[in-house]
């Protein structure tokens, strides 16, 4: 399904205020941790990027507020261009995106351009018994330079699609009362990411 908006410019002309928040928590880390359809837009992105940045990582949010119909604040991450995401993100060294895939099985689908961080990532994950693979749709692979995964300064980060049936796990349920009442399988997970990122620096 294509996005209802080709940019920033076009979404925050034509939807209401309040239908959409931005965080930009720069702690002048040289990882940042970006989540560009969070909130409602796939759920539990939100909550898993400020568990993996905890106090000290980076982040940046753009979280879905409405009611319903949070899909058409979607803007591919090639096309994300939303102002304090590319300022935050371009003076990171490296950054690490977190999407929501729909598929029901428990995987972790691993992309982006930078290898070394994506070998240990993989590593990582796979030792503490997450399900990895490299996603089969080339458009959720992480591999456009213009992804936003892949702007820091290094021209190369990671992209983490998480299907729905492994964010299910994160919390009572993908609702927003659900996700109030995380499982300690999140806290688990967003250690390993850090400590994958953490074992390979930028």
């Amino acid at each position: 399904m294509s996005d209802k908006y080709s940019n920033f410019s076009e979404l925050s002309a034509s939807e209401p205020s309040g239908s959409y928040s931005v965080l930009a928590r720069n702690n002048g880390s040289s990882v940042v941790v970006a989540a560009p359809h969070a909130g409602a837009i796939e759920p539990g992105t939100s909550e898993i990027s400020l568990g993996v940045a905890a106090n000290d990582l980076s982040v940046y949010l753009f979280e879905g507020l409405k009611s319903q119909g949070n899909s058409d604040l979607h803007i591919t991450s090639s096309n994300f261009d939303e102002p304090q995401c590319l300022s935050l993100l371009k003076a990171s060294d490296m950054v690490i995106t977190i999407h929501g895939e729909q598929s029901e099985g428990e995987i972790v689908f691993l992309g982006g351009l930078h290898a070394s961080a994506l070998a240990s990532l993989r590593t990582t994950l796979q030792d503490r018994g997450y399900s990895v693979q490299e996603h089969a749709n080339p458009a959720l692979q992480g591999h456009n330079k213009n992804n936003i995964c892949n702007i820091g300064r290094l021209g190369a980060g990671v992209q983490l699609e998480i299907s729905k049936g492994l964010r299910r796990t994160f919390f009572a349920s993908l609702t927003q009362n659900g996700r109030d009442q995380p499982t300690p399988r999140l806290n688990d997970f967003c250690v390993v990411i850090r400590y994958g990122l953490h074992t390979n620096g930028p």
